[in-house]
């Protein structure tokens, strides 16, 4: 049941002033929090339009800082916002945005994968997608000249990221790639387009595949000449990027440290698991591969797969909203996709701002693997669902009557959402779905690689020294590579996606452990606080609480849940 609705106040009309002023600049946020009127629209990506969102921000820092603050929400909105909106004009001062290529998240990537979140059913939607494609490619010219601007001044991206990305974009600049398969697939009211519509689609995809082709011709005879070898980014750079994604700053060497001793922990833990599954002895891969080969455990086929996606996560809404946690009713229904692509990855998309677009968990199959082992993915289903993704983002977009809507949609901290998913799964088995020594196992192998990636990150990015007992020398690409492979048991292709991806995107992979590590500490610590009160702790509304507040920095949301300061491990000075 929703609480009396909370009035408006200056802070919130800051907040909603900024997010209109976002989403005309950023159509792609726009989709993607379902806000309407600019789905036909793409991103001025030139340095003028990465300027004019800055400028944005610094403004409304500026407002928020001259203006009082009315309550605790807003005390807590005006926190939020200065310190996101902070680090953004931060790194935009780096140039950390004009120089933005990497394999996974940088416009090579999201101007594409906007299509995926936009509705299909009537023509006036297939009308909105052929005017976003028509608008590739002065989208993407925006983009070569942010990428030129940045390599004036000596900042290009490591070869390897340019040479990864050359690859994605002929791939989508292919005759028959996504954009043609997404125009052919249209059928409005049930039939194919034709006559004008069919041609403005026909067209769009055409012009965005030259787009693609021209970016993959600049990115090979412009900046791959430039492109250095060397792929860490030293400690200056990762110190940003570590504090954009946490929302806090860490103690990198004390991170680094604890990283190396959480591994060895869950690595233990696996090794007990797996001898509880096949007797003593049994070392953790032997056990994986057998898991691998019981039929009872695998899926056949991607109808399987999704139908187990959605009845694994409709059973967890169901019994988690009678016991633990207090699910609003629009929250409860969650989307268990296949993916259009092929990268072998599985995220989550929110819903809409009104919830007619649910949330959405989509598994990205790569091609000729059509079998999959339910023991490896349980953990992945409450990690992208309930009580993960889903629950966290769902429940504060619900709070339309106390949260403005950056606070409900626009905001998203990778550390607290991501530090929360895997806190999630470890919940899970606290609470006795993972009871089956086979499922439990599956969420250490997820652990293991979240605590190998804190160190191979940090690690390589930084150029630390490798303990002896892993091999000693410098960190570098070639050591993470046979270490991932040593940590990880994932087919090696995967791998290797997964390898260009850390050494692209410094700081974001060790922020899910790094972020889960900060949630548990603040759980400890409310724990402790409630037993000094002499209180009984109270685990789901200390969930609520936290769920509440929204995806905001974890320092930010420290202060608002443990007013009283208070120091955990890894935290700076």
């Amino acid at each position: 049941m929703k609480s009396l609705p909370r009035a408006v106040t200056r802070i919130d009309a800051i907040a909603e002033t900024y997010v209109e002023q976002l989403i005309a600049l950023d159509p792609l946020e726009a989709t993607a929090m379902g806000l309407p009127g600019h789905d036909d629209e793409l991103p001025d990506l030139s340095p003028d339009g990465q300027l004019a969102r800055m400028e944005a921000a610094s403004n409304t820092i500026a407002d928020l800082a001259a203006t009082e603050a009315t309550d605790e929400v807003d005390v807590v909105t005006r926190a939020a916002m200065t310190e996101r909106l902070g680090i953004e004009a931060e790194l935009f001062g780096a140039t950390e945005y004009c120089r933005n290529l990497n394999v996974i998240a940088s416009p090579v990537q999201s101007l594409r994968e906007v299509f995926d979140l936009m509705p299909t059913d009537g023509v006036g939607d297939w009308d909105t997608i052929a005017a976003r494609l028509a608008a590739l490619p002065a989208a993407m010219e925006g983009y070569q000249e942010s990428l030129r601007q940045a390599a004036a001044l000596g900042k290009v991206a490591a070869v390897r990221q340019v040479e990864a990305c050359i690859a994605q974009a002929e791939e989508l600049a292919a005759p028959g790639s996504f954009f043609d398969t997404l125009v052919a697939g249209a059928r409005p009211g049930g039939s194919r387009p034709t006559g004008a519509l069919g041609q403005h689609l026909e067209s769009g995809a055409a012009a965005a595949r030259r787009a693609y082709g021209e970016l993959a011709q600049m990115l090979r005879t412009e900046l791959a000449p430039q492109a250095t070898e060397e792929d860490a980014v030293g400690r200056e750079r990762y110190a940003m990027w570590s504090r954009y994604f946490l929302g806090t700053e860490v103690d990198l060497d004390e991170t680094y440290e604890w990283g190396l001793e959480e591994l060895a922990r869950v690595t233990a833990e696996q090794e007990t698991t797996a001898a509880r599954l096949y007797g003593p002895g049994t070392t953790p891969a032997e056990a994986m591969a057998r898991l691998d080969a019981d039929p009872a455990r695998q899926l056949h086929g991607t109808d399987a797969l999704q139908s187990w996606m959605q009845e694994t996560s409709d059973r967890a809404v169901r019994e988690l909203a009678a016991s633990q946690f207090d699910i609003p009713e629009p929250v409860r229904r969650l989307e268990c996709r296949i993916a259009p692509t092929q990268t072998g990855g599985i995220y989550y998309t929110g819903p809409s701002a009104d919830f007619s677009r649910p949330g959405r968990m989509w598994w990205s199959v790569p091609r000729g693997v059509t079998t999959f082992s339910t023991w490896r993915e349980l953990t992945t289903v409450y990690h992208e669902g309930v009580p993960g993704h889903h629950l966290q983002i769902g429940q504060t977009a619900y709070r339309s009557d106390q949260l403005n809507t950056w606070r409900r949609l626009a905001s998203w901290v990778s550390g607290h959402g991501e530090g929360w998913a895997l806190y999630a799964e470890r919940l899970m088995a606290d609470l006795g779905y993972l009871e089956d020594p086979g499922d439990y196992l599956g969420m250490l192998d997820g652990q293991r690689l979240r605590a190998a990636r804190v160190v191979l990150d940090i690690g390589v990015h930084l150029r630390k020294e490798i303990p002896e007992h892993l091999g000693g020398g410098i960190w570098d690409a070639y050591k993470a590579w046979d270490f991932l492979k040593a940590n990880a048991n994932m087919a090696e292709g995967f791998l290797a996606f997964e390898l260009d991806r850390y050494l692209g995107w410094p700081a974001q992979a060790p922020s899910y452990k790094v972020g889960q590590r900060l949630w548990e500490q603040l759980r400890d610590d409310a724990e402790n606080e409630a037993r000094e009160r002499g209180e009984a702790f109270d685990l789901k509304e200390f969930h609520r609480a936290a769920l509440d507040v929204g995806s905001v920095g974890l320092g930010v949301l420290r202060s608002a849940l443990l007013p009283r300061p208070t120091r955990s491990r890894g935290l700076s000075r």
